[in-house]
């Protein structure tokens, strides 16, 4: 059977942590990399009554899109309901493992996932991303320097392009500059200004590398204050990950469109919010699995006949229509990231075979209960 660690890694393989936002908090939250893993539950949000469920189904491993600890906490006191989860969970040997905007743009993750349960072919992303995400390093260095600086961004991982390594561009210029009191200058003295003939050095490297190649920077720097900047570029677009999914299907009035989006989800309270004409013909679709609202002038670039997410707003959705936006159809938020359970399920049991059960959880815990 495997371990924890190995389940990890093959979810971290069809979702890498490397692309998740960067404020978002992925990967595995509690648990022991070396117990085995016989039982998983799989599940939306890391609430108390699915830390129960799984509990209850003796589960080793409890993997929610929804992470526990995506803000700062101070404690994990069983007082508080994430401390209580937390707790409840190691005593039952129980770990948690996330995956959320690092699962919402690959192939097999939320948004396809969501396409596909509403029966959408010819898919493609709404917005595109690229194949891996890049950043270009610049630093300016002595020119004596320069050559030491570029193998050490080049061991950290930056430069590697293709087939090659060590990857960069640089070119000489002038560095200005006047240590100030309590300065501690390489080059120079307190109070005189100096001009330095340095090199620009410029290496392109993946994002997930660059702490590790800024680390090498600063270790490698001569200067008390090295100057250096990150940006992110433009990669090539990949075919199958990107934000939302773009697809056809046969076409429908609005309403029937509508009434077998309700039949494709799970039921909830919220049920499905339509903005649109009831005959109005429907074919090409847009879907984004979560919120939305970011992407609605995607979905209007796109010519879509309409456009299915969660969590709109009133202003933003009120303007779109009005300036010749899509139908809309808003849909709980849960529901909609529950698509992807069982197609996590399915990639699971291929790779694990019979040796983990693995169970979908359909508890609801969309938070609202009934509509007045």
């Amino acid at each position: 059977m495997p371990a924890l660690t190995d389940v990890v890694d093959l979810v971290h393989g069809w979702y890498p942590p490397a692309i998740a936002a960067e404020w978002d908090r992925v990967g595995l939250t509690v648990g022991d990399p070396t117990a085995d893993v016989r039982r998983i539950v799989l599940a939306v949000d890391p609430v108390q009554a699915i830390a129960r469920e799984a509990i209850d189904a003796r589960a080793d491993l409890l993997i929610t899109h929804h992470p526990l600890l995506l803000r700062g906490v101070s404690t994990v006191a069983a007082t508080t309901p994430k401390g209580r989860v937390v707790h409840e969970l190691i005593a039952a040997g129980c770990g948690l493992l996330t995956a959320h905007t690092n699962a919402d743009a690959p192939a097999g993750g939320v948004s396809e996932s969501l396409a596909l349960a509403l029966g959408l072919t010819d898919l493609r992303p709404l917005v595109p991303y690229p194949t891996e995400r890049l950043v270009k390093l610049t630093t300016y260095v002595p020119a004596g320097d320069a050559e030491a600086m570029r193998s050490a961004l080049a061991a950290a991982g930056a430069g590697r392009i293709g087939d090659y390594d060590s990857a960069s561009f640089s070119s000489p210029g002038e560095g200005r500059f006047r240590p100030l009191a309590g300065a501690r200058p390489a080059i120079g003295s307190v109070g005189r200004f100096e001009v330095v003939d340095e090199v620009r050095i410029e290496a392109v490297l993946p994002m997930a590398a660059r702490q590790a190649v800024v680390a090498a920077l600063l270790e490698a720097h001569p200067y008390e204050t090295p100057a250096y900047d990150v940006v992110e570029v433009v990669g090539e677009p990949a075919a199958d990950s990107g934000a939302g999914r773009v697809g056809r299907i046969e076409a429908v009035s609005l309403t029937d469109f509508a009434a077998s989006v309700a039949h494709a989800l799970p039921r909830t309270a919220h049920g499905v919010r339509v903005s649109g004409g009831r005959d109005d013909r429907i074919e090409t679709v847009a879907v984004l699995g979560g919120a939305g609202d970011d992407h609605l002038d995607d979905a209007r670039l796109q010519d879509v006949d309409a456009y299915v997410t969660s969590d709109l707003r009133h202003h933003p959705a009120s303007e779109f229509r009005e300036h010749g936006g899509p139908a809309l159809l808003d849909i709980s938020h849960w529901a909609a990231e529950w698509t992807w359970l069982p197609v996590l399920r399915a990639k699971l049991a291929e790779s694990l075979g019979d040796t983990v059960e693995v169970i979908v959880s359909t508890t609801c815990t969309d938070p609202w209960d009934f509509r007045a």
